[in-house]
């Protein structure tokens, strides 16, 4: 099973303040421990909303906005995507993680992600076949 470890903005991350040198260490040390046990397939930070954009569809019309958002309830600082074998073991890497944030206050997500095996019926050969193409052209480029 592949998570994405969700860390939600705060204040401090939606004004671009950057994390210490001590939780980079922290942080650099977690993460090795998590591609030790072969759990980490991906990490990164996300810089403030104020760089970013959201697009909105509505039918056919498709309208941009760029950031910084109002609000920072549901906005995210940076993810993880895990490979474990159930989100109880998910949930007790993320037992583990360095407090993240400097309020000492943190909230981190954690989302199942949709496998191809997931889709059902409605996933036909064809379409099966087109994303695993899709997958091979992704690991060529990565090199």
């Amino acid at each position: 099973m592949r998570f994405m470890i969700l860390l939600m903005a705060d204040k401090d991350t939606e004004a671009g303040v950057m994390p210490s040198e001590q939780l980079l260490a922290d942080m650099g040390n977690f993460n090795e421990q998590l591609i030790k046990a072969g759990v980490m397939e991906a990490g990164e930070g996300l810089q403030p909303s104020s760089k970013g954009a959201r697009v909105h569809f509505s039918g056919a019309n498709v309208s941009v906005a760029d950031g910084p958002f109002e609000r920072t309830g549901g906005m995210l600082a940076g993810f993880w995507i895990w490979k474990v074998k159930s989100k109880e073991e998910a949930i007790e890497w993320v037992k583990k993680v360095p407090m993240p944030m400097i309020s000492g206050e943190a909230t981190i997500e954690i989302r199942q992600i949709v496998e191809m095996e997931d889709l059902g019926a409605e996933f036909t050969p064809e379409l099966r076949a087109q994303e695993e193409h899709q997958r091979a052209e992704l690991a060529k480029q990565k090199g």
